[in-house]
């Protein structure tokens, strides 16, 4: 069996995957999504997972045959050439400063849980400058930090799903004045098909990250082992997000959901399990903050690479002082975040779902190339080529599903 220099086995590969994975676009993007799809989220789970699994593969098959180390810029500038490379390394760019942005904004909406009058632009303002000095003073041991986070993710999901079963198997659900299930299942599914279209966008986002792992393919000890990381990380997270959203949805009248707080955060609230609650939020803070961080440095790195290939301009990759860290590509990164206080100051309750509505549009353009680039340079068989345009189709869904819709916090009132 092949091996590589990686030092990470295909267990620590699907952990560090899921860490990646599971944040706040999980965490709090989903109320947008029940907002907008009501029961029919769980679906839209599903497709999001075949379609994520599908462009993970065409992903680890180009590096598998390629040996870029899963660096989708060098596979779209093979296949379509120069100006292919260029645009989607700036197109990844664009879509890390919206995610990150999204990030720094839930961080925000998660303190004010506790400081409810806390401007929502300082406390955005202060995660974005502490992200910004840590990354400056140097990252160590950062894939172990996630690996561990990881962790104290999925065991605060299970932690929740183990509570929502307890309270329904005791009958002690929602104060709900006798609301009959069949009613709360009827509201469950009055979305339809339409709902379906609207909140694809937001499962998609949930499932963000799996770029990154390309990007660290060669940390993979046997590349042969990839397909198996990846299915396990993916399924893991599917059966995970459907456990936890799915009790919710039973437990949780949809009405009581808003898109400014973390639905899990509003089910224990609801149910009076108040050190429960601030454990979650916790865990909230502490897992958003840890992705901040990575996806910090992550894109400072990525700008530093196309400074490199001579696609931005070449200061970008200038470092400096003794830890040759690139301040001046970090600084840049910085200014793009100061976009996303200075509209969570002119807009602080519209914010996050337009900065998450963006930031999953650009992201899914990545994907779309990452699968065109693998149709063009692979061929693959006619089983690849259905997974593939599959996955395409999927992901003009939840793009098209954006258009006309109103906002889920003007819907919600």
């Amino acid at each position: 069996m092949k091996k590589s220099d990686g030092k990470m086995t295909w267990l620590q590969f699907a952990l560090f995957g899921t860490a990646c994975t599971i944040g706040t676009g999980f965490f709090l993007g989903t109320s947008i999504g029940i907002r907008k799809s009501g029961g029919w989220i769980l679906l839209t789970f599903v497709m999001a997972a075949a379609a994520t699994l599908f462009v993970y593969d065409a992903l680890f098959k180009l590096s598998a045959d390629r040996g870029a180390s899963g660096s989708f810029r060098n596979y779209a500038k093979e296949a379509f050439g120069d100006w292919a490379g260029f645009g989607i390394g700036w197109i990844y760019w664009c879509s890390e400063i919206l995610i990150l942005g999204s990030t720094i904004t839930a961080l925000g909406l998660f303190t004010r849980f506790w400081l409810p009058d806390f401007p929502l632009w300082v406390a955005s303002a202060g995660y974005a400058l502490l992200a910004v000095l840590i990354v400056a003073l140097g990252v160590r041991g950062l894939g172990k930090a996630e690996n561990i986070l990881g962790m104290v993710k999925i065991a605060a999901i299970i932690m929740f799903v183990i509570i929502a079963l307890v309270m329904l198997f005791n009958g002690k659900g929602p104060q709900t004045a006798g609301e009959p299930l069949s009613r709360r299942l009827g509201e469950l599914v009055e979305p339809g098909w339409k709902g379906i279209w609207t909140g694809l966008l937001y499962a998609f986002y949930a499932f963000g990250g799996i770029e990154v792992m390309g990007l660290m393919a060669g940390q993979l000890r046997r590349q042969e082992e990839a397909s198996k990381a990846g299915r396990t990380m993916i399924g893991l997270v599917l059966i995970l997000y459907i456990l936890s959203v799915g009790l919710s949805l039973v437990l949780v009248p949809k009405g009581w959901i808003t898109p400014h707080e973390s639905p899990f955060v509003i089910a224990l609230g609801r149910w009076g399990l108040d050190a429960f609650v601030h454990i979650m939020n916790g865990v909230l803070i502490t897992a958003g903050f840890s992705i901040l961080v990575a996806a910090l440095y992550a894109v400072t790195t990525m700008l530093v690479t196309l400074s490199k290939d001579h696609d931005a301009p070449r200061w970008m990759s200038r470092t400096a002082f003794k830890r040759e860290i690139p301040y001046f590509a970090l600084m840049f990164n910085a200014t793009g975040l100061a976009v996303s206080i200075t509209m969570a100051l002119l807009i602080p309750n519209r914010i996050f779902e337009h900065i998450t509505t963006a930031g999953g549009l650009v992201l899914l353009y990545t994907w779309m190339i990452i699968l065109f680039s693998y149709l063009r340079l692979n061929r693959p068989t006619a089983a690849g080529q259905v997974k593939s345009w599959t996955a395409v189709i999927f992901i003009i869904l939840a793009i098209t599903g954006t258009w006309g819709t109103a906002p889920a916090c003007q819907a919600s009132g």
